[in-house]
């Protein structure tokens, strides 16, 4: 319609003024080059003035656009907009990633459990560089029944696999489960085998992730089936579909979206996280089923937002005006009885685990219950967006036994309460057209004085100052708690904010506070340079290692870190980024080893990513 528009007015102005020339030259006696340089500043003063009306032409329509209903298609997690129907699509990549890690270690020795930052090198205790190479190809068909109904699916083939930990030798031959005698050293094997779960890896070469359904009503979205899971900046719910991401909420739902007023979405969703003992039997087949309601955990989640689609966005920001979206996501949780038993040993034959010991049942009274609010918001303009997120997960867990054993006793089986928070900030601005982006985020999470981080509190800890993680309250087998509470909130480990320390070294932020400035500039299209600095620090200088010291500073400053990379990304799809990092461990790595602080050392990381999205 712009395009018609725009040839139509410069058919007419065009014409005027030829029409007008030859008038001119008919009726007036000037000289022939008087009146062709007339008529050239008339023409081009019509042409500007057709070019004008264009131009706010074209301002109006997208005006128009930018304010229009969105009751035509809903985005990101509610519902792609609508495309011309092919009976399949396929969306998703392939990607390969170097890495090289130096001194992960950062110099600082084991705690008093035996654990160190970083998992020690067991062919050397010199080698302190770790080098490799591993690859993901996620696969993420789309089946169209109509333009109403279709079904979802992602499937990861050799997921994460590292490249070289499959050869054709030995019990991994042919992944048939058993030894061959091709080769007596393994130097002369020469190719790789499909990974097989139990055989040669802990996961098989295809794993189907997640198979959901989507069905478009006059008045909704109803989804159903496993699905990804993500809300806000993916602070505490992330899909985890990023090309550099790992992990990924998948989560069992049920849901429907509807739009109530335009640009406001309500969603209700059930997710069931925990169903406990089946029925399956094995080799027989059949249907299984849950066989008791008691020890699932249910969420039952509502999520109101006001947001618009990418397409609405760019129009309004192209237009000069402001994007301002907002919204809740609230949980409710709760579990009456764990199988705790089951859950924690392999899966056996008949998908149940029977284990009793001295009579006592297999099951916890948990009776557990959790609030989980999340609240979002972004303001952006053309050259400006401030976003941020805010989560608490509260509520408590009557019984913290962790066998059916120990459910009775009373040393076992005490309250434990959660108060959890954290929050994000991030900001930018653009410059020089939009090329240079000046930003920063700020980023909080709290945390527990218990020892440790808290990101692995199932860890057998030694319950001592300057462990390096392990649970976060203090109960005695002999009685009372002198800490019932559990207060380190933990950020999604797909959530990124550095190369080194919370991505590798911790496992993921909580316990923290970290401001990071960043930079980032286009040299040209899809090339751009990027930099980061991260100072971090803990909320509790007791959860660092340095807790434990006896005549040295307790510190919970954590490290300054410095990340720099480029990135180069093509419009068919293939995506390059190297990165380099270096981390500066802080007072807070200080171990004291014979009441003297040991020598910390910084670390070091390479990291490549190299990719083709389709």
């Amino acid at each position: 319609m712009l395009r018609a528009s725009v040839s139509t007015l410069l058919v007419l102005f065009t014409s005027s003024a030829w029409a007008q020339a030859d008038g001119g030259v008919t009726s007036s006696p000037a000289p022939a080059t008087q009146d062709t340089e007339s008529l050239r500043r008339d023409f081009e003063q019509k042409l500007d003035a057709a070019r004008r009306e264009v131009d706010d032409l074209r301002k109006e329509m997208r005006a128009q656009l930018a304010t229009q209903s969105v009751a035509q298609g809903w985005q990101e997690d509610w519902v792609d907009e609508k495309r011309k129907l092919e009976l399949v699509t396929f969306d998703g990549y392939l990607r390969m990633r170097p890495d090289l890690f130096w001194r992960f270690d950062l110099g600082s020795g084991p705690d008093q459990a035996g654990y160190s930052l970083w998992p020690a090198n067991p062919n050397s205790a010199t080698e302190r560089t770790n080098v490799g190479v591993n690859m993901r190809f996620r696969f993420e068909p789309t089946i169209n029944i109509s333009e109403e109904v279709r079904i979802r699916t992602q499937i990861d083939a050799l997921d994460n696999i590292v490249w070289g930990s499959t050869p054709d030798y030995a019990y991994s031959r042919n992944g048939g489960g058993y030894w061959s005698d091709r080769n007596e050293f393994s130097i002369f094997s020469q190719s790789q085998t499909a990974p097989r779960a139990g055989v040669n890896s802990l996961n098989d070469s295809i794993m189907m992730k997640r198979v959901w359904g989507e069905v478009s009503t006059p008045v909704g979205i109803l989804r159903f089936g496993r699905m990804g899971s993500h809300w806000g900046l993916g602070m505490l719910h992330n899909d985890g579909n990023g090309i550099d991401n790992d992990w990924g909420d998948t989560v069992d739902r049920v849901s429907f979206t509807a739009e109530p007023f335009a640009g406001f979405y309500i969603t209700p969703m059930l997710d069931v996280n925990i169903t406990g003992t089946t029925s399956l039997r094995l080799p027989e087949g059949g249907q299984p089923f849950n066989l008791s309601n008691y020890d699932d955990g249910i969420n039952y989640i509502i999520a109101v937002a006001r947001r618009d689609t990418d397409t609405e966005a760019r129009a309004k920001l192209d237009s000069g005006q402001t994007v301002f979206n907002y919204g809740l996501h609230f949980s409710y949780r709760n579990q009456r009885t764990d199988s705790v038993d089951a859950l924690s040993q392999p899966f056996t034959q008949d998908g149940t685990n029977q284990a009793k010991e001295n009579g006592a049942a297999a099951y916890v009274r948990r009776e557990a219950n959790l609030f989980i609010p999340d609240v979002w918001a972004k303001l952006e303009r053309k050259n400006f967006r401030l976003e941020g997120e805010f989560a608490a997960i509260l509520g408590s867990l009557g019984n913290r036994a962790l066998s059916g054993a120990n459910a009775l006793q009373p040393g076992e089986n005490q309250r434990l309460d959660v108060w959890q928070f954290a929050a994000v900030v991030q900001g930018e601005y653009k410059l020089l057209n939009g090329d240079l982006e000046i930003g920063g985020e700020v980023g909080f999470a709290s945390g527990d004085n218990a020892p440790g981080f808290g990101n692995a509190p199932r860890r057998k800890s030694s319950g001592l100052a300057g462990d390096i993680d392990g649970p976060q309250y203090r109960c005695s087998p002999m009685g009372g708690c002198s800490d019932n509470t559990i207060r380190n909130f933990r950020f999604n480990r797909d959530y990124r904010v550095d190369m080194i320390l919370y991505r590798e070294i911790l496992g993921g932020v909580t316990d923290s506070l970290y401001v990071k400035p960043k930079v980032q500039y286009r040299i040209t299209q899809g090339l751009n340079i990027f930099g980061a600095g991260i100072y971090s620090r803990a909320i509790f200088a007791e959860s660092t290692p340095s807790g434990g010291n006896l005549t040295q500073a307790v510190d919970p400053n954590l490290g300054i870190e410095l990340n720099a990379g480029a990135r180069y990304e093509t419009e068919d799809g293939f995506y390059a980024q190297a990165q380099y990092g270096i981390l500066f461990p802080l007072g807070g790595f200080n171990r004291e080893t014979n009441g003297a602080a040991a020598p910390l050392v910084n670390a070091q990381a390479f990291r490549g990513v190299f990719g083709i999205k389709f």
